[in-house]
């Protein structure tokens, strides 16, 4: 491996010779720590879907974790140069123990972001550090307004092979100062996220922490071939828009062994919004979700939609784990919205303390303005649940489909649902919706028939694993001076 960087400076003023034979000396493979004394050389392991052959350290650009410091150019300086050799084996960039107050910069292809396990990124809460974007395409206007929106933290468009990963290290998104702003209408365009990826593939985000997030934490969109791996999530559960994961018209991903504390839901699928999503017509399909810890006693630990225009299709998700969550799964569309959420798969959940397990609405009604067509309706069809158990629980199910546009083909067996002291008197409600159900209690509602124990196993789990389950990790070994 190639050590790069910046020579640190040092006590006494060196010649041009003394510096040629420094150079000379890293150029023949001379550990860092005997050519720069008064650097610590640490070493680090890990696993990735690539490992690189040049390593640098934020501080070899200036880069200065005493939480006070901007360190935003020193982060974007430090990618530009490493981005000459994403042809020669690829770039990582190490950020040892401290904290680093940053605003938004952009990764490059073929690079690692590595935090050490005592490495905290500071968000800063300084507007001139986050560059305004266009609106997304398939939104047509921000969320928070009409307008633009703020980059998010960690950023990048068009890149291929790009890992973002460390050792639990943190990314404190310091999100009190955007969501008080948010709170009093102050904000100009869309508050940003943690980690956003656009028009990306091979992607991977993996053992970091993520803290108190403006917005959304992690958001692949217009992308594909993306692992979110092993990562921790935590925001106050009051706290707007807070969701988790939102993959959004993305394909072949991977969602696996995360722990989320959020103000939203865990993990929302999304796919654009009404006629701007219809239009772009990208949709998100080939998800796996497995291995999920939910809290967010006001939305959801599964969310598909509302923004689902581009279509949602082929989402498998096993053992799911929500305590104190509004609902299990939630299905949230509406008139105007469009597009398709089909072939849902989901199996092996436990939870605790819900408000529902099952809830399906085509009633949600946040449009992106007045020019949707209300004629547009949404497909809900193919909808797959079994091996559910559940307790202290309010209300079992709300289905709400739509007037002349039923949800369809929805399959629910193996569930038990034990039901809170004061739950609702009765358990489910259901309209506008056709389907089975086999060994479900409480008894399910008239439109979702019990076929007898012998269908126990009726509702469907696809055996053939999808091409993003076949991504083999390789384990890295690195070494910097910093």
């Amino acid at each position: 491996m190639e050590l790069l960087g910046i020579l640190s400076p040092v006590r006494i003023q060196v010649t041009r010779i003394a510096t040629v034979l420094v150079l000379v000396a890293l150029s023949l493979g001379l550990k860092g720590a005997e050519a720069r004394k008064g650097r610590i050389l640490e070493s680090f392991e890990y696993t990735a879907i690539s490992c690189r052959r040049h390593t640098a350290s934020i501080t070899d650009f200036g880069g200065v974790g005493d939480g006070k410091t901007s360190n935003t150019k020193a982060f974007q300086d430090a990618v530009n140069h490493l981005s000459q050799y994403a042809s020669d084996g690829g770039a990582q960039l190490y950020v040892p123990a401290g904290q680093w107050l940053t605003g938004s910069f952009s990764l490059t292809s073929y690079f690692t972001l590595y935090l050490d396990k005592d490495a905290v990124l500071l968000a800063s809460q300084d507007m001139k550090e986050w560059p305004v974007l266009k609106p997304l395409p398939s939104y047509g206007r921000g969320r928070d307004a009409p307008g633009g929106r703020f980059s998010s933290l960690i950023f990048g468009t068009n890149l291929t092979d790009v890992v973002v990963t460390g050792a639990n290290g943190t990314i404190d998104g310091q999100g009190a100062f955007w969501w008080q702003n948010f709170h009093k209408g102050k904000l100009k365009y869309t508050r940003p996220y943690l980690i956003e990826f656009m028009y990306s593939d091979n992607i991977q985000i993996s053992n970091v922490t993520l803290l108190n997030s403006p917005s959304w934490n992690v958001h692949p969109v217009y992308s594909s071939n993306i692992l979110v791996q092993g990562i921790t999530i935590i925001a106050p559960v009051t706290s707007p828009n807070t969701d988790g994961i939102n993959p959004d018209s993305c394909t072949n991903v991977r969602i696996e062994d995360n722990y989320i504390v959020s103000g939203d839901d865990c993990i929302a699928v999304k796919s654009g919004w009404d006629e701007y999503g219809i239009s772009f017509g990208m949709p998100t399909k080939q998800l796996v979700i497995r291995r999920l810890t939910c809290i967010s006693p006001y939305s959801a630990a599964i969310a598909l939609g509302s923004e689902m225009s581009g279509g949602i299709q082929d989402v498998r998700a096993e053992d799911i784990t929500a305590v104190h969550t509004e609902s299990g799964i939630r299905i949230k569309t509406a008139r105007g919205r469009g597009g398709f959420v089909k072939d849902i798969y989901v199996k092996r959940m436990t939870l605790h303390t819900m408000k529902w397990v099952f809830w399906m609405t085509g009633n949600y009604k946040a449009h992106a303005d007045n020019h949707y067509d209300p004629n547009a309706l949404p497909v809900i069809q193919g909808i797959n649940y079994r091996d559910i158990v559940a307790d202290n629980v309010s209300m079992a199910a709300r289905l709400e489909g739509i007037e002349g546009d039923p949800f369809t083909q929805i399959c629910i067996s193996n569930v038990t649902i034990g039901m809170a002291a004061k739950a609702k008197k009765v358990p489910w409600t259901c309209t506008d919706v056709e389907g089975i159900t086999s060994v479900v209690s409480p008894q399910p509602c008239d439109l979702l028939p019990d076929q007898g124990p012998e269908k126990i196993t009726a509702c469907d789990f696809p055996a053939e694993p999808l091409s993003i389950d076949r991504v083999v990790l390789k384990s890295c070994t690195d070494r910097v001076n910093y």
